[in-house]
């Protein structure tokens, strides 16, 4: 299934401001600097979001590469991030449980947490950054896999947003 695929059972009101997920660190469609790859400090970004739904109680986070050569590679999974937060501070701790209750499953480096963006060298991916408004917290434990999560999100997403960033490999 794709992430894009799960907008279609978003709910909004017309006088209802849209979901909008930023960063100081990544402009959309750009560079992801340097210290958040591979080649750098592999920290998470801050991100900063704004226009969630009223009703919102919880928020679930995917950072993918679909140009990942063996098909879409997964480095981020969070969820369960607080409804009333707006955003994820840089270098997020990489582990199951967070401190503000959040949790977080594992990446396709087999870990929790984000894992930075390492394309093959001489090439540029797209790094997406999806971040879903929920009507509740998501019953799934702390390292549920990102099948898992989407396919409990589904039934929740109030409102959707996605920054998608690009990297590539210094030589």
């Amino acid at each position: 299934m794709m992430q894009t695929d799960l907008k279609e059972t978003a709910v909004r009101t017309e006088d209802s401001m849209a979901l909008e997920l930023t960063s100081n660190a990544i402009r959309a469609n750009e560079a992801i600097p340097t210290r958040y790859g591979c080649d750098g400090e592999r920290i998470s970004p801050p991100l900063r979001w704004s226009g969630a739904p009223p009703a919102t109680a919880a928020f679930a986070l995917i950072a993918d590469d679909p140009d990942a050569p063996r098909g879409t590679f997964t480095h981020w999974v969070l969820y369960n991030i607080p409804g009333a937060s707006d955003h994820l501070d840089e270098n997020m701790p990489k582990a199951a449980h967070l401190e503000n209750g959040a949790l977080q499953g594992p990446n396709d480096f087999g870990e929790s947490g984000y894992g930075a963006p390492c394309p093959p060298r001489g090439q540029t991916h797209h790094y997406h950054f999806t971040l879903y408004a929920l009507d509740a917290p998501l019953p799934l434990p702390a390292g549920a896999s990102k099948q898992q999560v989407l396919d409990t999100l589904r039934a929740h997403i109030l409102d959707q947003a996605t920054l998608i960033g690009t990297y590539a490999r210094s030589s």
